[in-house]
């Protein structure tokens, strides 16, 4: 089939983004989608604020505990952030995350 893209975490090699935070890209859209494994290691904060002007952050806690800097969501959660907000991503006890970022929409463009 034409268009299937796949990639193993495993081979793909982790880029550290932050002080314990680290991201395996997985899949990048023609635009702005993309797909990838965050990994979040014990007591890890990610530097500022993550905030999603342009598209929504759909993330799903593989393992550990996720923390936004408001609440904790344990394995097997999915959070939606919708366009507009912003989060402080963090682990007291470490995580894995699957995270997606859908393309941005062309507001101008969408049908009335």
């Amino acid at each position: 089939m034409s268009g299937i893209v796949w990639k193993r975490v495993e081979d793909s090699p982790p880029q550290r983004v932050s002080e314990g935070i680290s991201v395996c890209p997985l899949w990048q859209g023609e635009s702005s989608a993309k797909a990838m494994v965050v990994e979040i290691a014990p007591g890890a904060k990610w530097d500022g604020i993550d905030s999603h002007n342009e598209t929504s952050e759909e993330v799903f806690v593989i393992s550990g505990v996720f923390n936004d800097g408001v609440r904790d969501y344990p394995a097997g959660t999915f959070i939606h952030h919708p366009v507009g907000s912003s989060h402080i991503p963090q682990s007291a006890t470490g995580c894995k995350l699957f995270i997606f970022y859908p393309e941005i929409t062309n507001k101008d463009n969408q049908a009335a």
